[in-house]
């Protein structure tokens, strides 16, 4: 009997997979059974030695993510070499200032990254679902930042909190039609985007001190969330967010 937590079968894409959470991810998804779409503008092939390892298939696919229309034609010209089933909105930027100085470059990078592709990869993958009566599974990755302010990192927050919205929203638009969209809120991970903080001592002790679970999360905590969501364990939730963050919200 085949678990209602394989992927086996299934092909996933994930944007931001060289590296960090999206790189977790890939591995997750792989060791669940698919095969992996990584979308990034770095080299992927440390996350394409790993999938390997779990006896899975990676495709890299080279894009600028910060462009959505360059997005939108990397994601037709993959789905032309075979359908996808599942989607998952991880590349993500972060710029860190006091809002007083905050700059229009710094908030239309981030919002562009964060907010603009990820809805239209979204909108993409969506219109081929529903115009080939198929089903299929998008996670978005939101933030802590989609349910709090945070401090130095206004384009940040707004684009997490433009996450869950629009996760919401498509979850309205798109449940009866059999696609299922849903997003995982990471805590404080480790990965580049939270290494200045983990480099600066008061603000990690502060980060822990808080954390009931007393640690940083690590990628794969993030990876493993995403594949319930994508697998079939799942089918009945819509509009969801999952908070995978050592406790931060209930503390």
């Amino acid at each position: 009997m085949t678990s209602t937590f394989s992927l086996s079968g299934r092909r996933i894409m994930v944007t931001g997979a060289n590296t960090g959470i999206g790189q977790g991810i890939a591995v997750a998804a792989a060791r669940a059974g698919a095969s992996v779409l990584g979308i990034g503008r770095s080299s992927m092939d440390e996350t394409a030695e790993r999938v390997a390892a779990e006896g899975a298939q990676f495709t890299a696919l080279s894009c600028d993510l910060a462009d959505a229309a360059v997005a939108r034609s990397m994601f037709d010209q993959a789905w032309e070499h075979g359908p996808i089933d599942g989607l998952v909105n991880n590349a993500g930027i972060i710029r860190r200032a006091d809002a007083v100085d905050f700059t229009e470059v710094d908030w239309d990078e981030v919002m562009d990254i964060n907010l603009k592709t990820l809805f239209t990869l979204c909108q993409a993958f969506g219109r081929k679902l529903i115009t080939g009566d198929r089903r299929g599974k998008i996670v978005n990755i939101a933030s802590m930042l989609s349910f709090q302010g945070g401090i130095r990192v206004a384009s940040y927050t707004a684009s997490k909190h433009g996450v869950l919205g629009i996760t919401r929203l498509l979850a309205c638009e798109w449940a009866a039609k059999g696609i299922n969209v849903n997003a995982v809120a990471p805590g404080y991970i480790e990965t580049n985007n939270t290494e200045a903080l983990r480099n600066d001592p008061e603000r990690s002790a502060a980060i822990l001190g808080r954390i009931p679970a007393a640690r940083w999360g690590r990628p794969e905590d993030i990876g493993d969330a995403a594949v319930f969501l994508l697998a079939p364990a799942s089918d009945y939730m819509h509009g969801a967010v999952i908070p995978v963050d050592g406790g931060w919200l209930a503390r």
